[in-house]
């Protein structure tokens, strides 16, 4: 692809806009470690929110769904479609909770809910297994990501794309900490959205609009495949039955994902403790999840179907997106989509390596190396930390071949864990042996069936019976050790409670122990809520759809269907004093 001079003044603009919000707030994210990772406490629900949605939103995104839907049709999406679920219970379940306890990050939450020598081992593998191998597995495959758009459209090999991408990131990043994150996140996902839904267009435009392009995909694939189709069919050779059961009845609760924890975590719960108060956090996290799963998937899919005509033989179904990039882009829009993408890439790795660092140095060098030291010294810890994870994760990245595979393997690793991390907030018993047998058996299990009973993660029957018996394993061990080790120590259990207030009948020892009997926050009104998030969210999703794909009259009213559960939602959020921050 020639790239004009007007398209690289376009990308270079870019670049000095960022430089300068991190030259900006170098200062102010520099005085201390609750201004260098949560932002002082103060952001607005708005603005937390938008950040989370353009952290989310990272360069291998749009690769990652083109494969799923040149592999499993649009069905496919289902992989990652199922959070929905997973996110609402954050909202109307967790995002309070997260902001009341006040902690600088979910992992230094182990020696709050917990005691004891356990509780402290857990925080320590915690944050250095979070921060450095996992942590540098999705920065690496986000770079993948931005190393496939720059190879592919201006030529250059792919370890001085990687080398770029690095250099760009870590300059702008260890500066301004989250202050200049969340500033330049509101701008980059503007720009981000801006340039997939203009590629969208012309990529329609190129096979001869919507008519053309179902055309097109019937000859190819035959009259009656389900490329389509929202939901798999039985016996479909694109999406089976089987992977998809898992996805919606299992893996959205059963599964640690990064972005998409159960009970909330990693970068979701640092926007959360960086909101003003429990109301903010509650709307940022709405708001997160309805652009990033209503709002933003359309244009990518589109480009992914676009690219299985114009491309229909390609090896690399990832780069198909690219591909079609690369075809269809008039000179000034491909400098608009560099900068899109860039401000993707730089949106999604800036956080990775900010709440990475506050792993390392709050959970790990503060808690256990050095206690006593300044908070400017932490921040340059910090700033030191955020270039090593870079430096890993570009390692990390030359043995990578493709990013979906890659959430299949994370998922499979993490399969079992998410009933420790949803209930610990609700049943006094669980313990810091919880969370550890939770971990080991989720990990035990996942490589023997990979490694021992050669099952891929990257085949979606493979996967499904990877999370079945993962979580089934996982779970019997964390419940039997739960049971068989002693309960947290009274007085840590009586000083989260005080501070969480979590409802339900779940903590009615200690509750009866404090004199109060009746649960904190009915836990039913919550259900309910939750059930009209995900009401909303699949409505609009499904809707938009079904417009774009050019089935108007059910588009309409799925539309309608979304703006009544949006009206309900509202309704009883203000009726519960949420709503009136939402300014």
């Amino acid at each position: 692809m020639t790239v004009h001079w007007i398209d690289w003044t376009l990308v270079i603009a870019y670049f000095v806009f960022v430089t300068a919000i991190g030259l900006r707030y170098r200062d102010k994210a520099g005085s201390s470690m609750v201004d260098f990772f949560v932002s002082g406490r103060s952001l607005p629900w708005w603005l937390a929110g938008t950040s989370m949605v353009a952290t989310s939103f990272a360069s291998d995104t749009p690769l990652a769904v083109t494969g799923l839907v040149a592999r499993n049709g649009i069905a496919g999406n289902w992989l990652w479609w199922n959070f929905v679920m997973s996110g609402m219970l954050t909202v109307f379940f967790y995002a309070r909770l997260w902001r009341r306890v006040g902690v600088l990050t979910d992992v230094e939450f182990t020696e709050v809910r917990y005691a004891g020598t356990p509780a402290a081992v857990l925080r320590a593998f915690r944050a250095l297994y979070l921060a450095i191998p996992i942590n540098c597995i999705v920065i690496g495959w986000v770079t993948l990501a931005m190393a496939k758009i720059l190879g592919i459209c201006l030529g250059v090999d792919r370890w001085v794309a990687v080398g770029i991408c690095v250099a760009v990131t870590v300059l702008y990043s260890t500066m301004s900490g989250l202050w200049g994150v969340v500033i330049t996140d509101f701008v980059q996902f503007g720009l981000a959205m801006g340039g997939t839904i203009a590629l969208a267009l012309l990529a329609l435009h190129e096979v001869g609009g919507m008519s053309g392009l179902t055309q097109k995909l019937a000859a190819l694939y035959g009259a009656q495949h389900s490329l389509l189709d929202f939901f798999p069919r039985v016996g479909s050779p694109w999406m089976p039955m089987s992977a998809f059961l898992v996805y919606i009845g299992v893996q959205w609760w059963a599964a640690w994902y990064p972005g998409a924890e159960p009970g909330g975590g990693g970068s979701v719960a640092q926007r959360m403790l960086s909101t003003r108060d429990e109301k903010h956090a509650l709307l940022a996290t709405l708001w997160f999840n309805v652009a990033h799963y209503a709002l933003r998937p359309w244009p990518w899919i589109i480009v992914a179907l676009v690219s299985m005509v114009l491309f229909p033989g390609l090896a690399d179904k990832e780069a198909g997106y690219v591909h079609v990039m690369v075809r269809v882009l008039p000179v000034g829009f491909r400098g608009l989509l560099l900068v899109a993408f860039a401000a993707a890439f730089m949106s999604t790795i800036s956080t990775a390596i900010n709440w990475g660092a506050s792993y390392i140095v709050n959970d790990f060098y503060r808690r256990f190396l050095k206690p006593e030291a300044s908070e400017r010294h932490y921040v340059l810890v910090s700033r030191l930390a955020t270039v090593l994870m870079m430096v890993i994760a570009a390692v990390i990245t030359g043995f990578m071949d493709t990013i979906s595979g890659a959430w299949r393997v994370l998922l499979a690793l993490g399969a079992g864990t998410g009933g420790v991390y949803i209930l610990r907030w609700f049943w006094w018993r669980i313990n810091a042996w919880s969370e550890i047998s939770a971990m080991i058996a989720s990990l035990a299990a996942a490589l023997v069936l990979q490694l021992g009973f050669g099952l891929s993660a990257d085949q979606p029957r493979d996967f499904a019976v990877l999370m079945l018996v993962t979580v089934a394993c996982s779970t019997v061990v964390w419940v039997t050790v739960t049971l068989l080790t002693p309960p947290v120590e009274e007085k840590t259990l009586v000083a989260f409670y005080q501070k969480a207030r979590p409802g339900g009948p779940l903590w009615g020892p200690i509750r009866r122990k404090l004199g109060n009997p009746s649960p904190a926050e009915r836990l039913w009104r919550d259900f309910l809520d939750w059930l009209a998030g995900c009401a909303l969210v699949y409505t609009a999703l499904f809707g938009i759809g079904k417009l774009v794909l050019g089935h108007t009259t059910v588009g309409l009213l799925l539309v309608a269907a979304s703006i009544g559960a949006a009206v309900l939602l509202y309704w009883d959020l203000q009726r519960r004093g949420f709503a009136a921050v939402a300014r």
